[in-house]
């Protein structure tokens, strides 16, 4: 029997290389679903992962984007 292997890096919804929903510099509103293991709060936008430090699952707040990673992004709260 032949065993299938898959080829390449695994990749998150947009890949390394393809588009993010987000760059730095954005501000964007965003509800807080979940709390990382860090204590972050989490958001997504467009499905891409957004880390705000400081804030609560249940929160809906207006977030600047400070980092953007192949995966991930950071942002901070903003008023």
């Amino acid at each position: 029997m032949e065993r299938r292997t898959r080829r390449g890096p695994p990749h998150g919804r947009h890949g390394p290389s393809g588009p993010k929903p987000v760059k730095e510099g954005d501000v964007v509103e965003v509800e807080i679903v979940e709390k990382s293991r860090r204590g972050d709060g989490v958001a997504r936008v467009e499905g891409f992962v957004v880390f705000v430090p400081g804030a609560e699952p249940g929160q809906r707040v207006r977030v600047q984007i400070e980092k953007v990673g192949d995966t991930y992004a950071v942002g901070k709260v903003v008023t």
